[in-house]
């Protein structure tokens, strides 16, 4: 059988794909501050060292000019000044940047003011911020210290975190299959929480149970219809049997016979789905099983037995754990709907533990192959007229007896029907 669902856990899982947002959000908040605080940090060492420099040549010149002395560091026409100070306006204080490093000075702030009047001396004095610098690197790498390690205790919360929710949704995933697979009784149960997942939990419950009723409905319908129908139907046969021997009597005992063979699938589909059916397993041997139910089938299939040779070439005779009756109701079920919509020939091979029934038909429509066999319904019209449920009743029993029954289409054409036995 071909899953409609399967639940595939990649190695990137939601787990990790949370921790990994929350470990780069955690890093972008912790870059942002850093940033802010080494831009505001800078800038306001620059801010008091451009306060010092003014403060310091407005103190330095009022002694100069009442003593001629020049006190705190000032001096008049520095070499190094930079040459945006060399000419400053007449009584105006002026500051500049340097970037220049020079041993321990460097970088620093000028701040600088003419002496008197044009072409009089220029009064500087310089700030050095190497020091100030310096705390600021000490800070960004503190900084950097404790952001590495607030990450590295993050992390293992937001991993754990992310484990939560993502333990919850495969909780919720896990049933969502289960039911899609066809377990009707699967349940999310009671979840932790007020969240959207917990909603969503609800939420594939509520989906269950509804769902159940709905298919419990229509399959109480079916056998009740089924079983209805059993008793009229036998007495329409029973009449058949007393009209004259002539053609109306042929063909009213085939439509009757058809119509008791639909009500007997109709009763052990009923059956399959309310699960009151119990195989009755036996040791028998594949080969011979298989061969018997072509046989009865009445249609001329060429059956190939791999299984009649032992592992080293020597006459054998391997055996199945299963139940004859229903493994000999798939493959008939198989071989019948081959000739029915496929083509001759039709070939069954068994090997081992399998058996595979191919016919060179158009093959399976892909309607048949997306969503698995369904009653009254046959697919494509160039595979013939039926009820559609042969497939049904093939699938049903499959896994009563716990087989794969896969269904494909060869390459070169025709259908192929895959019975895998388990061991």
């Amino acid at each position: 059988m071909r899953p409609l669902l399967r639940l595939r856990r990649g190695r990137t899982s939601l787990r990790w794909k949370i921790a990994a947002l929350a470990a780069a959000t955690a890093f972008l908040v912790v870059a942002a501050v850093g940033v802010f605080v080494h831009v505001w940090t800078g800038r306001d060492i620059r801010d008091r060292a451009d306060a010092r420099a003014v403060n310091s040549v407005y103190s330095a010149m009022d002694v100069y000019r009442r003593t001629g002395t020049l006190v705190d560091g000032a001096r008049l026409d520095p070499a190094g000044l930079p040459a945006a100070l060399r000419d400053p306006a007449d009584g105006d204080r002026h500051t500049a940047y340097d970037g220049r490093v020079e041993g321990n000075v460097g970088p620093s702030v000028w701040a600088a003011q003419r002496v008197a009047g044009p072409g009089s001396p220029v009064l500087a004095f310089q700030v050095n911020m190497s020091n100030d610098l310096h705390t600021l690197r000490r800070l960004d790498a503190t900084m950097t210290v404790a952001s590495l390690l607030a990450l590295a205790a993050a992390a293992p919360l937001a991993v754990h975190g992310a484990g939560l929710l993502a333990r919850r949704l495969r909780r919720v995933s896990e049933t969502a299959g289960r039911i899609s697979a066809g377990d009707l009784d699967a349940r999310t149960g009671p979840t932790k929480g007020r969240d959207e997942v917990a909603e969503i939990a609800a939420t594939v419950d509520r989906m269950a149970d509804s769902l159940g009723r709905r298919l419990r409905t229509e399959r109480q319908f079916t056998a009740d219809v089924a079983h209805e129908l059993r008793t009229p139907v036998g007495g329409l046969l029973a009449a058949a049997d007393l009209l004259p021997p002539g053609e109306t009597e042929d063909l009213l005992r085939a439509r009757v016979r058809d119509l008791r063979g639909l009500v007997e699938d109709l009763l052990e589909i009923s059956r399959l789905d309310a699960g009151a059916e119990q195989p009755v397993r036996a040791r028998v041997p594949l080969g011979a099983v298989v061969a018997e139910a072509v046989t009865r089938t009445g249609h001329a299939t060429e059956v190939t037995d791999a299984t009649a040779v032992g592992v080293h070439g020597t006459a054998g005779d391997p055996t199945v754990e299963t139940d004859p009756r229903r493994l000999e109701r798939i493959v008939s079920n198989l071989v019948s709907n081959a000739h029915r919509h496929g083509a001759a020939p039709v070939h069954v091979t068994v090997e081992e533990r399998t058996v595979v029934v191919r016919d060179h038909g158009p093959g399976f429509p892909d309607d048949l192959l997306r969503h698995g066999p369904r009653r009254f319904h046959t697919g494509a019209t160039e595979r013939g007229s039926g009820h559609g449920l042969g497939l049904t009743i093939a699938l049903g029993q499959a896994r009563l007896l716990g087989a794969e029954l896969r269904l494909d289409n060869a390459p070169d054409g025709g259908a192929v029907a895959t019975l895998r036995l388990p061991d």
